[in-house]
């Protein structure tokens, strides 16, 4: 059934119908041919066909197992684990008995809030309340939901307890000076194997994410033309694209393209050694599998502690590469391209801190080029030099409406 009437106790049409899953619905409409409009819009939605509710009186509890099952062919290793972890840990126990239709604004506002005050970190509640609102999203997409109550938690300019401010996230970059990626470097070549070793000085000399170095193929290498190209990552034992899924050809330092250049040979030598095949991976174990970011992490903290240095992350190879190729002056353009960020403004928001700053000699250059400018436009002269009282120019303008000006 459905219809348009006018209401008698205000100035306006009332548009009356059934939806796709059988709920009567009324909207309103300035004038009777916006209501017709409005209608026939409706009529053809409810006509399309919608998935069937199985038990819209559902728990959160039960869709999540479903959820979490059906999203497992689609994502990543390592996305799906997450997505269960925090269902587990964080979102059943507060939410798991209510029913879905049931599940506010009010409440996902309260539980963050609550998840921040009990000492998370605001990068974690920012993984909780994204978990949920990809799990809320799909069941909107099921019929069971008519709108996804946790977007949107936060009003714009209002932060959240998972906001994120731009000085918060460059106090967590924490790049190595110069004098200490060397000695780095050198107490690894002393404690690590030549793999390690080589590994750490791509990390260092290239830029790379780790999962990026780990899914290295000899193929990728260009020794003469000093470059990588990067187009996988490994993660959680599974290889798959990058962070940004495109390709890039990374630049090489000669010291880090002789390196790779020395590894390549020596592996060459081991296998025709030993009678094998040479692996297809730039750093495999010692049985041809792929190394896991864990196991070089830790490695990496154990020569940080050998030569004295502070307790950085294996990240901040990464972070060191980017801070002193702008320290050195290179295009914002550049290092973007190298380091793969898709946009030069992710890394302009990451590294702006590191780009140098109080450099006098380019408002010289500015003000020699203006200098030569005005010189060419007005003469040689000075502004004071143009005419003399003498000649009745006077030597500051008078202000027109002054009443004789001073």
């Amino acid at each position: 059934m459905a219809g348009v009437w006018k209401r008698t106790d205000r100035d306006c049409w009332v548009v009356d119908y059934t939806d796709a899953q059988g709920r009567r619905r009324r909207l309103f409409a300035a004038t009777r041919e916006q209501a017709d409009d409005l209608l026939a819009e409706k009529i053809r939605e409810s006509r399309q066909a919608a998935p069937p509710v199985e038990d819209p009186e559902i728990t959160l509890r039960n869709y999540a197992a479903r959820w979490i099952a059906r999203v497992a062919t689609g994502l990543a290793r390592k996305t799906h684990k997450g997505y269960a972890e925090i269902l587990d840990r964080h979102i059943l126990p507060a939410f798991g008995g209510l029913k879905l239709r049931a599940l506010h604004r009010r409440h996902i506002k309260d539980f963050l809030a609550g998840k921040r005050a009990g000492g998370l970190s605001k990068n974690s509640v920012r993984l909780i309340r994204a978990t949920l609102s990809v799990l809320l999203s799909d069941a909107v997409d099921d019929g069971i939901l008519l709108a996804n109550p946790a977007h949107g938690v936060t009003r714009r300019g209002r932060k959240g307890p998972d906001t994120i401010t731009q000085a918060e996230r460059q106090r967590k970059i924490r790049p190595m000076t110069m004098n200490q990626l060397q000695t780095f470097l050198a107490r690894a070549k002393v404690e690590s194997s030549r793999r390690e070793w080589t590994l750490f000085m791509t990390l260092a000399d290239a830029g790379l994410r780790p999962g990026e170095a780990l899914a290295l193929r000899w193929e990728d290498f260009d020794e003469v033309g000093r470059s990588l190209n990067i187009e996988r990552a490994v993660s959680d034992g599974e290889v798959k694209p990058t962070k940004s899924e495109a390709r890039r050809a990374v630049d090489l330092t000669p010291r880090l393209a002789e390196a790779l250049a020395q590894w390549q040979s020596a592996g060459e030598l081991t296998a025709l050694t030993t009678g094998t095949e040479p692996s297809p991976w730039m750093f495999p174990t010692s049985t041809g599998t792929l190394i896991e970011v864990v196991a070089v992490g830790k490695r990496f903290r154990l020569v940080l502690r050998k030569a004295g240095l502070p307790a950085f992350s294996l990240y901040d190879l990464r972070h060191s590469y980017a801070s002193q190729l702008l320290g050195e002056g290179a295009p914002i353009t550049y290092v973007a391209a190298q380091l793969g960020h898709a946009r030069p403004t992710t890394t302009l928001a990451h590294y702006a801190h590191w780009i140098p700053r109080g450099d006098k000699g380019w408002v010289d250059k500015l003000a020699a080029r203006r200098s030569e400018a005005a010189a060419e436009k007005f003469g040689t002269k000075s502004w004071h030099q143009m005419g003399s009282p003498a000649e009745g120019v006077p030597e500051v303008s008078d202000i027109s409406g002054a009443g004789g000006g001073s």
